[in-house]
């Protein structure tokens, strides 16, 4: 099967790209069939040389032999302005909206994170109770006098030289 496809050249971090007409099972930087175009992604939108370079005619002639374009090139052949590539190709936008959605694993971990956090919550929320209930049990009980400090000390000696005897 034939696709018709970005080839990448250009140094590192600056990409530059040829469309190729190649075999689907050819490598990407590969072994190609014909170069029918060119995309420099590095230009400016409203630069004066245009980004999108595009041999329609042969483009026309590879799609009528069956060649497929992939989703970013079709994307260039519909925009294209060239009367020989309208209606050639139709491009509808993708939409995928479980992209942003985290994976499964992720998924139980903040499950899991979640879990965690409510039994923590709940664990303060009851020594918090217990707590409250301590000081109010605390309060409400009379207040038991203690014996003056005093007094203590007088026996002791009283003990003390009772046992010298």
């Amino acid at each position: 099967m034939l696709k018709i496809r970005l080839s990448r050249g250009g140094a590192k971090k600056r990409p530059y790209y040829h469309i190729v007409i190649a075999d689907s099972h050819a490598p990407r930087d590969g072994k190609f069939i014909e170069r029918v175009g060119s995309y420099n992604p590095m230009l400016p939108k409203d630069s004066a040389t245009p980004r999108i370079v595009l041999k329609a005619d042969r483009i026309a002639e590879w799609l009528a032999k069956g060649a497929q374009p992939t989703d970013r090139v079709a994307r260039f052949i519909s925009e294209s302005q060239d009367e020989a590539l309208a209606g050639k190709v139709q491009w509808v936008q993708g939409n995928n909206p479980k992209k942003a959605e985290p994976g499964k694993k992720a998924q139980e971990r903040a499950a899991e994170r979640a879990q965690r956090e409510a039994d923590r919550l709940e664990a303060e929320a009851a020594a918090k109770a217990e707590a409250a209930e301590a000081a109010a049990a605390a309060a409400a009980a009379p207040a038991v006098e203690e014996a003056p400090a005093e007094e203590a000390p007088a026996e002791a000696a009283a003990e003390a030289t009772e046992e010298q005897a």
